[in-house]
């Protein structure tokens, strides 16, 4: 084809971050996983419908343990070795994503729980008349 143009790619450099932060989302539907740089680039992140896991079994612990542990190996090509760990929500796979994380061959520096808690919340709705 006498139109086309060969398009050369630049060469992108290798990031190399030892240090970083594990942010975990466990809601009641679903768990997701997201690895940063301390800046908070995001360097890998899964969640349980990436995995395969349909339905209920997106929240289940078993499943919060596989995507940890996926996550983690997506991270290790840029070389992560520390993390600091902060869980948000009460979803049923908050520990089983920690264990994942350290048991995928990360050093667990710190867990922070940065769950949002209503200090008193939205106003409750008027009584209901009959």
């Amino acid at each position: 084809m006498a139109g086309k143009k060969e398009i050369k790619s630049k060469k992108k450099k290798k990031i190399s971050v030892k240090r970083g932060r594990a942010y975990i989302s466990a809601t009641y539907n679903n768990t997701i996983i997201t690895l940063t740089d301390h800046n908070g680039n995001v360097l890998a992140w899964s969640s349980a419908g990436i995995m395969g896991f349909k339905g209920p079994k997106k929240a289940t612990p078993y499943a919060a343990e596989i995507i940890a542990k996926d996550a983690v190996a997506k991270a290790k090509n840029y070389g992560l070795e520390d993390v600091e760990v902060f869980v948000k929500g009460v979803g049923a796979g908050r520990d089983a994503s920690i264990r994942g994380v350290h048991s995928g061959g990360l050093n667990i520096l710190s867990i922070k729980d940065i769950t949002p808690i209503p200090h008193n919340g939205c106003r409750p709705p008027r009584p209901r008349r009959v």
